[in-house]
């Protein structure tokens, strides 16, 4: 018997190994900002879906929410597509605060405004950007 015969083919993996390439969890331990991130999302698909049990908003919602739990889950595995669907939410969701800040003179959507602005200002960072795939 050859060499060749006894090794395992290159797709499969050893019983007690990660399924997560050491590359890709090196980089999420270089940006913990991300993981901060995608938890944030999760807690906005939570606040969403508070709101709509209380009856505060429309059912219609929950496709926000959805979209969120999507975003954070993608985020924290690096992917391009979920940072840029978190991208635009933090974008919308700051523009919108400021908005209500504005219009009703209330100071904490101009805190909550500021801190979707800090997290937009972090994910457009240039190194965010080359760690994902």
């Amino acid at each position: 018997m050859t060499d060749e015969s006894n090794s395992k083919p290159p797709s499969m993996d050893l019983p007690g190994s990660s399924s997560v390439p050491k590359e890709a969890r090196t980089k999420l331990v270089r940006h913990p900002g991300v993981v901060a991130i995608g938890l944030y999302m999760f807690l906005l698909a939570g606040v969403v879906v508070v709101y709509v049990v209380r009856g505060w908003v429309g059912p219609f919602f929950l496709v926000f929410s959805a979209m969120f739990i999507a975003g954070g889950l993608g985020l924290m595995m690096l992917l391009r597509w979920a940072w840029a669907l978190t991208l635009a939410a933090v974008a919308i969701l700051s523009g919108l605060f400021f908005w209500i800040s504005v219009a009703q003179h209330l100071p904490y959507y101009l805190v909550h405004g500021l801190i979707n602005l800090v997290l937009f200002l972090y994910l457009v960072r240039g190194e965010v950007r080359r760690n994902l795939r």
